[in-house]
């Protein structure tokens, strides 16, 4: 009964989703103290008090048919041109309104841009890790996936592979920095390399290859490192950003498109994403929540909460035999799997620590460790983290290695 295409779906469903329902099973069973869920990225720090009070201050006093009312496609035009001020004082950009697309989240953000530039067997190349659903997204639209190896020493992108990788299919590749799940925020340096490898390409096949960044971690950056700006680097990119993070606001998917006027055909470009939002069915991104936008667009959730959160656990799980890079972004640890990454999610779920595995990503022999949770959480947790460590001998294999 159900289509072909969604049949692949069905039997390897979200092993992030699989792993939170399951938490949820085992919260009922033991207490929800008990069980120590680090398979979602839903942020436990609150929302900017700013957000709540622009929630109640915009029901109680705008026109009931601006707070829940159609409107352009491409959303209000006021908070299209506040998010491009915003961007342009941050940045050094010299984005207007017509730039930017309302979007309902990062993921639409995607599939709009997507659906505006893919034929059926184009190619998107992603560097893995990567967030699993690109795979999804792209083949919504009859798509091809191709894959860059991971460089599993620094999770840097493999520039030499994915040079190697651009063929004349070549329409999109996608970005993710900081990235999900490794933490790792690419360096100017880098992207000026994938800049000048696409530059060369596109000229090679006299063809447009766009470079799609995709941003929904861009504010949680730590150690006073920052985010390069893509735009700068490349003519032919496009920005997907969500404030599900960078205001905690997972559930009311809301984010924009940036669309640069140097992007190749840009006012088709950027008329067709006007499209695509409207036939996917989104129409418009939430209207209560562009205008909550228009006032908090720079508002910040508290990130040093999020580094206490890293420092502890990245500092315990290394004491304790672990091996993992110290994330410089996002909110993941990802650690190296002393076995077959699902066998090792399967023992962990037993202490009642339930973590992501990195096959998920395209990366076996890793887990993800969300670390969006309660500091309590991550303190309750570090028990049963010594347990399973002690149970595969990590600290002295760790010392022998020293």
């Amino acid at each position: 009964m159900i289509a072909d295409k969604m049949r692949p779906l069905v039997e390897n469903n979200s092993a992030i989703r699989a792993m939170f329902e399951e938490g949820k099973k085992l919260a009922a069973r033991y207490g929800r103290e008990n069980v120590y869920d680090f398979s979602l990225g839903n942020p436990n720090v609150p929302a900017p008090e700013a957000v709540n009070q622009a929630i109640i201050d915009i029901v109680k006093r705008e026109e009931t048919t601006l707070v829940h009312g159609y409107m352009s496609n491409a959303g209000y035009e006021d908070v299209r041109q506040a998010v491009a001020e915003s961007l342009n004082r941050r940045f050094g950009t010299r984005f207007h309104l017509e730039n930017i697309l309302m979007t309902v989240g990062a993921a639409s953000g995607i599939n709009v841009i997507l659906k505006t530039i893919l034929d059926p067997q184009d190619e998107v190349i992603v560097f893995a890790p990567y967030f699993m659903e690109y795979g999804s997204y792209v083949r919504n639209y009859d798509g091809v996936l191709v894959v860059v190896p991971p460089d599993t020493e620094t999770f840097y992108p493999d520039l030499k592979a994915f040079e190697e990788r651009i063929t004349k299919k070549t329409k999109a590749v996608i970005i993710n920095t900081p990235n999900n799940p490794t933490g790792v925020i690419y360096s100017s340096e880098t992207l000026q390399e994938i800049a000048d490898i696409l530059k060369k390409k596109e000229k090679e096949f006299g063809k447009s290859i766009v470079l799609i960044s995709d941003e929904p971690y861009r504010e949680l950056a730590y150690d006073g490192a920052e985010v390069p700006y893509v735009t700068p680097f490349y003519h032919n990119t496009v920005i997907c950003y969500s404030y599900s993070k960078s205001l905690s606001l997972p559930g009311e998917r809301i984010g924009y498109l940036v669309i640069p006027d140097e992007l190749d055909d840009s006012e088709r470009a950027i008329a067709a994403a006007v499209i695509a939002n409207r036939v996917l069915g989104c129409v418009n991104a939430p209207s209560l929540m562009q205008r909550v936008i228009l006032r908090c667009v720079d508002e910040k959730v508290n990130v040093e909460a999020y580094d206490k959160n890293r420092e502890l656990l990245y500092n315990r799980l290394s004491e304790y035999g672990f091996e993992c890079i110290k994330p410089q972004g996002a909110f993941y640890l990802f650690v190296k799997s002393p076995v077959d990454d699902k066998e090792f999610c399967r023992v962990c779920k037993e202490h009642r620590v339930l973590l992501v595995p990195g096959s998920s990503f395209a990366c076996p022999g890793y887990v993800r460790i969300a670390y969006c949770v309660s500091y309590d959480q991550i303190v309750r947790s570090l028990p049963a983290f010594l347990e399973i460590a002690q149970s595969y001998g990590l600290r002295e294999k760790k010392e022998e290695r020293n």
